[in-house]
């Protein structure tokens, strides 16, 4: 895929959408950016969130490790969404462990906020002239880890 995804949207007229169906990892949408993608749709920020499996800024969580168990912080402290600012990781551990349904979409709301949160800031470097310096600083992020 990525080496298609560098060959293809260039090739496309300027004045076209390019459109990547299906592609939904956070470092996906990042490197379809870098190569001229503009939009994207996948079902990954709510099938994952069903699935215990939540977006960060520095990596993925998943909720189903024991070590969650007894954690209080939210899933992300630089996060703001309402998710984040309620409820700890543990709730959010017990909430999937005992399958209540209020788990899922805690994690949902948390999941999209991120994609929403990071497509902003793409454009907000697309619009700067910093899009390089923010995909660096994207990836240094993502692989420091929860």
């Amino acid at each position: 895929m990525q080496r298609i995804m560098a060959h293809t949207p260039h090739r496309l007229p300027d004045h076209k959408p390019r459109y990547l169906m299906g592609v939904g990892t956070p470092e996906d949408l990042v490197e379809g950016v870098a190569n001229g993608v503009d939009m994207f749709d996948c079902v990954m920020p709510t099938r994952n969130a069903r699935n215990g499996h939540l977006f960060t800024r520095f990596g993925d969580l998943r909720l189903r490790n024991a070590r969650y168990k007894t954690d209080e912080r939210p899933v992300d402290e630089t996060c703001s969404c309402p998710t984040c600012g309620s409820f700890s990781r543990a709730y959010l551990h017990h909430l999937d462990r005992c399958n209540e349904m209020l788990g899922p979409m805690l994690a949902s709301i948390h999941n999209l906020h991120y994609y929403v949160n990071l497509m902003r800031e793409v454009r907000e470097a697309l619009d700067a002239g910093a899009f390089t310096a923010f995909a660096a600083k994207f990836a240094q992020d993502r692989a420091r880890g929860v």
